[in-house]
């Protein structure tokens, strides 16, 4: 029964996609805006704030642009993805999408988003890094805009430190380091308290870097499996031993917490010193617990550079779209105009167009600011490859063969070379 928990609300990232039919666009050379009234919909996932916000930003562009009219469309996750590739086999897709990157080559390879340098007329891109801009990038091909940037990060309570008479470690640390500090936090405090929560094997974003630190990817730029399972084996390895040692909490423990979401989990309740997280998630933590926590690179990082930025999403536009030009107005609005940035804030993560992240940076919460703090401060490397079509399942897969190696039903070798062979197979059969 604990073991289903890990998996409680994350099904949904392996939803299978039907058929997308490739439409052309009426874009291209031949885009330009219309005088005559335009109805745009644009459509997103996400809770009743996001849906506040964004009406109010629609309201903004529609005010500045009165010819024409946008239709916001807006779904909890699941039904999100759904009801999104549904419309666009049916050739029916909104002109305006919210975009994840597990999805993006799935779309973008079917041809069913727009080529975004045939907009440039009416987005301006000049303002992104080169790295948050390949983000959004499939074979060369800029489909989407990254509206937010975000990054693994380490999370220490310092609390907890200061509480055990444990030396708050700084940003040069090695995983011997943090293995040590685990071990170290978990013997002072007598059991209270264990020091770190299980390091990488529940997201994508973990092993990329774990993969990184040992010069591997998980996905070539071909989209290509290159995942070695000796390096992954090793992650395991060092999760287990720390299991062992006490450092890590308990792998009941671990599934538990991992149940309880982010505001509920070890780490906002103090159950554990040390977590991994992305730095926007720093805002949740420090509302659910009250801690003095704070933001470090991740081990190894200041010599590898081996972190990315991830975007927290993107806005993409469908080639199936009649009005091209306009949606890529209304893009345009909502990633490069301070009057967007005022309403929408950071709700989408920190803007990843670095213009807007200054022009929002006054009014930032303590959250916020250590997570911008930390985006600008932490050393990265180049921009991972996106996630090739097949591969969305990639989150509860991965969790699913951690839980086996935790629990003693797979050696960490087996269940590495039996994770990459099935994620092969996933991606071969999307192809």
């Amino acid at each position: 029964m604990q073991r289903r928990l890990i998996l409680r609300g994350i099904g949904a990232s392996a939803v299978a996609l039907p058929g997308l039919a490739a439409c052309g666009t009426a874009g291209g050379g031949d885009m330009e805006l219309s005088d005559e009234p335009v109805t745009l919909r644009l459509t997103w996932w996400g809770a009743d704030t996001r849906a506040e916000l964004t009406d109010q930003a629609i309201a903004a562009f529609e005010s500045e642009h009165p010819n024409i009219t946008v239709k916001g469309e807006f779904k909890d996750w699941a039904g999100y993805w759904d009801a999104l590739a549904t419309t666009t086999a049916a050739n029916d897709s909104p002109d305006v999408i919210q975009m994840d990157e597990l999805y993006l080559a799935s779309y973008g390879d079917r041809g069913t988003l727009l080529d975004l340098a045939d907009a440039s007329d009416y987005l301006d891109t000049s303002a992104f890094e080169e790295a948050t801009l390949a983000a959004g990038r499939i074979d060369g091909t800029q489909y989407a805009i990254p509206i937010g940037a975000g990054m693994l990060a380490c999370v220490v309570n310092a609390d907890l430190f200061a509480q055990y008479g444990v030396e708050l470690p700084d940003d040069t640390w090695t995983w011997d380091d943090y293995a040590a500090v685990a071990d170290e936090l978990t013997e002072k405090s007598g059991g209270a308290v264990n020091g770190s929560s299980v390091t990488g094997g529940t997201d994508a974003g973990s092993i990329r870097y774990w993969a990184r630190l040992h010069g591997n990817e998980v996905y070539s730029e071909d989209g290509e499996v290159t995942l070695d399972p000796t390096v992954l084996a090793s992650l395991w390895e060092y999760n287990l031993a720390l299991v062992e040692s006490g450092g890590v909490e308990s792998p009941a423990q671990s599934v538990e917490s991992q149940g309880a979401g982010i505001e509920g989990g070890s780490l906002a309740t103090g159950k554990i010193a040390m977590g991994f997280a992305y730095n926007t998630q720093i805002t949740p933590l420090l509302a659910a617990g009250g801690a003095d926590l704070r933001l470090l690179q991740l081990p190894g990082n200041a010599e590898a550079a081996a972190n990315f930025v991830k975007p927290s999403m993107y806005w993409a536009i469908s080639s199936q779209s009649e009005h091209p030009a306009e949606a890529a107005t209304l893009v345009d609005f909502l990633v490069n105009h301070e009057a967007a940035a005022d309403i929408l804030g950071t709700e989408r993560g920190i803007p990843a167009n670095p213009a807007m992240r200054e022009h929002v940076a006054a009014d930032l919460d303590e959250g916020g600011r250590m997570a911008v703090d930390y985006l600008e401060s932490a050393a990265t490397g180049p921009a991972v490859a996106v996630t090739p079509n097949g591969g969305s399942g990639f989150d509860p897969m991965i969790q699913r063969y951690t839980q086996e190696v935790l629990f003693g039903e797979r050696t960490p070798q087996e269940a590495a070379e039996a994770f990459i062979d099935e994620l092969k197979t996933e991606i071969d059969a999307a192809a």
